[in-house]
């Protein structure tokens, strides 16, 4: 039974969102402030993004693991939830601007415009992360979903350029760009054999 709860889907996707769900609490209730939770929820939807797109280079280095065996099995699940992450923040952004003629200048912005744009990428790959969109889209749904990358990068520079202060942004884009070089790499020896 604990093997069970351990390897289940829905026990992970639970506990994703039960975190989400706890700092939206604390933030609703005023028990912690606007500029942390926007900065939680961005943070997170971001090691979200990189967590699903590290599960394709560790499945080619460790094919047999069966941890990344279940990490293949949850990735849209994973994927999904940097979508909500990343809608929380958009929601708690939005409420706090005064009128949409501020929410339109900012959103002009190069440093804002990079966020709007990475939202909007993730809410179409949220919308066909499931087995219909995959059947209708045929080979076009692999292509579509490959935009996560350009999506990240966006999210990427999005944190960078709106942190008091980016260090942590950094890090995960030093994260992001070894993943590309791991995938890459990965890739040309499984093309080499």
């Amino acid at each position: 039974m604990v093997r069970a709860l351990a390897g289940s889907r829905g026990l992970f996707c639970m506990l994703l969102y039960f975190a989400l769900a706890v700092q939206t609490y604390r933030y609703v209730s005023g028990e912690s402030f606007y500029g942390e939770y926007l900065h939680w929820t961005g943070k997170q939807s971001v090691r979200l993004l990189i967590a699903a797109m590290a599960v394709t280079p560790l499945r080619l280095l460790l094919p047999r693991a069966g941890w990344v065996k279940w990490l293949l099995r949850c990735r849209r699940v994973i994927g999904v939830a940097a979508f909500f992450y990343a809608a929380a923040h958009t929601i708690a952004y939005l409420q706090n601007q005064e009128g949409i003629e501020n929410i339109v200048r900012a959103g002009l912005t190069f440093e804002i415009l990079t966020g709007w744009l990475a939202f909007t990428v993730m809410f179409i790959l949220a919308a066909t992360s499931n087995d219909l969109s995959v059947r209708v889209l045929e080979g076009k749904w692999k292509a579509l979903h490959r935009t996560v990358f350009f999506c990240a990068a966006l999210a990427l520079l999005h944190w960078i350029l709106t942190a008091f202060n980016p260090m942590v942004a950094y890090l995960h884009l030093a994260t992001f760009l070894a993943l590309l070089v791991w995938r890459k790499v990965a890739h040309s020896k499984l093309n080499l054999t």
